[in-house]
């Protein structure tokens, strides 16, 4: 089929039904036909949040896919293995010929031999994507599950932000290690951090605290006093007090931290937290019960383990609020079976937010 002979409603018709993988393929037929997919596709790639750079490690790409709606698109892969005679062909990218091939499972196309020349390549690919897709576009560089050493490289491209599962098991000398790995690193849109044992990781200036979005594993609720990225979720393997809790939302309440907040859970694993207690020492307000309270949720900082998460936080239906004192921001807190906290922030004053309730 010869597009081109085609009139442009029924070009774009045809372009309206490809997924963003298919247009990325036929983008390489000629300037004109890139030309003609950007155009008449531009509201399509406009609703990209971001696009994900999957990794075996810091600097060895596996495969590129775009989340939405809780599942994932996959777009290109990365294989080490040499191209062949059978099925390999060549494709100018970025001004630089690299060997592909078609990737026998999800149909999209694959990149032969990509350990000779990983810089190079990812480069190049990285700088077609920003062209192809939007120079705004955003991606995140994923390297789950790192366990061990923290001496990786990480690539220097436009619009690209970290997100790395950590795991620390020893003391301070590791502990040192993770430190510099940070400093050394560029923004963080997501960090998951297991610390085993449970030190305060970081000094209070550490990149840690400026991430986005932060998983922890960790004993106490203390260690996020100096977040100040807008999402957090920690698990509490062990629970022996609520005062950490307490002094963290008191903090937020009097603006001397957590300032970017928009969504806070605890997780307790083992133990239990008292619900008056907290409410009473955070000064907490209560909606009539006999009305339907607002409901919080907003988009995912960061989706874990790509397709699996949802699109957004789980929702909080709660009749329980905090009001910040130094702007009047509201926020509903929830706390089930007495070991998940859920503190969802508006972007409202009290009174604004009270209107809201039915």
């Amino acid at each position: 089929m010869i597009l081109s002979k085609y009139p442009y409603v029924v070009q774009k018709e045809i372009l309206d039904n490809m997924n963003c993988s298919q247009l990325l393929m036929l983008s390489f037929v000629s300037k004109n036909m890139k030309k003609l997919i950007k155009s008449s596709q531009k509201n399509k790639f406009e609703n990209i949040n971001v696009i994900d750079y999957n990794c075996r490690t810091m600097s060895d790409l596996r495969n590129v896919h775009i989340p939405f709606n809780g599942k994932y698109e996959p777009v290109m892969y990365f294989s080490n293995n040499e191209p062949n005679r059978n099925g390999t062909f060549q494709l100018e990218v970025s001004g630089k010929m690299i060997d592909f091939q078609i990737h026998q499972r999800h149909n999209v196309l694959e990149i032969c031999g990509y350990d000779r020349d990983k810089e190079s390549v990812t480069e190049s690919i990285h700088n077609y994507f920003l062209e192809f897709f939007g120079s705004s576009t955003k991606f995140n560089w994923i390297v789950m599950d790192i366990k061990e050493g923290l001496n990786h490289s990480f690539p220097n491209l436009r619009n690209v932000s970290l997100c790395v599962d950590l795991t620390c098991k020893k003391k301070l000398v590791e502990i040192e290690k993770l430190e510099t790995f940070f400093s050394s690193s560029p923004v963080f849109n997501y960090i998951g951090l297991e610390l085993k044992p449970s030190p305060q990781p970081c000094s209070p200036q550490s990149k840690f605290y400026q991430a986005e979005s932060i998983l922890v594993k960790h004993t106490s609720p203390n260690i996020l006093r100096h977040f100040e990225g807008k999402q957090a979720y920690i698990q509490c393997d062990k629970w022996e007090t609520s005062e950490d809790l307490i002094k963290l939302l008191n903090m937020w309440k009097s603006g001397k931290a957590l300032q970017m907040l928009e969504r806070l859970t605890v997780d307790i694993l083992h133990g239990k937290v008292l619900k008056n207690e907290i409410f009473n020492k955070i000064g907490a307000k209560y909606i009539d019960a006999t009305k339907q309270p607002p409901v919080h949720t907003l988009p995912q900082a960061y989706i874990e383990g790509y397709f699996f998460g949802p699109p957004n936080t789980i929702p909080i239906t709660s009749h329980t609020y905090v009001v910040r004192q130094s702007d009047n921001r509201v926020a509903s807190i929830h706390i089930a079976y007495n070991k998940m906290i859920t503190f969802g922030v508006w972007d409202k004053t009290e009174e604004e937010f009270l209107k809201l309730v039915d």
